[in-house]
């Protein structure tokens, strides 16, 4: 069985690592066309439960900068790697 993420995942993996990302770098790294509307799709998701907030910030040349915070109140036990396996922290 072939295990490869998603586009979407590795940007979550991207994201929830604390990285930032622009539309272009998203288009580079992971070929998505569309970062808004993914980051929509993402935004919905992770802020359901609130935990994780997603953030915008506009780049000195305009561009607009996407990342997530960890709104959740207590210390987290796991994160993920960059090829989207589970450890402990």
């Amino acid at each position: 069985m072939k295990n490869t993420l998603t586009k979407k995942r590795r940007l979550i993996n991207t994201l929830v690592n604390g990285n930032s990302i622009t539309a272009g770098e998203a288009k580079s790294r992971f070929g998505i066309a569309n970062l808004r509307a993914a980051m929509s799709d993402i935004k919905a998701q992770f802020e359901e439960y609130g935990n994780w907030e997603v953030l915008t910030e506009q780049t000195a040349t305009g561009k607009t900068r996407y990342s997530m915070e960890d709104i959740h109140p207590g210390y987290r036990v796991w994160g993920y790697t960059n090829d989207g396996t589970r450890y402990m922290l």
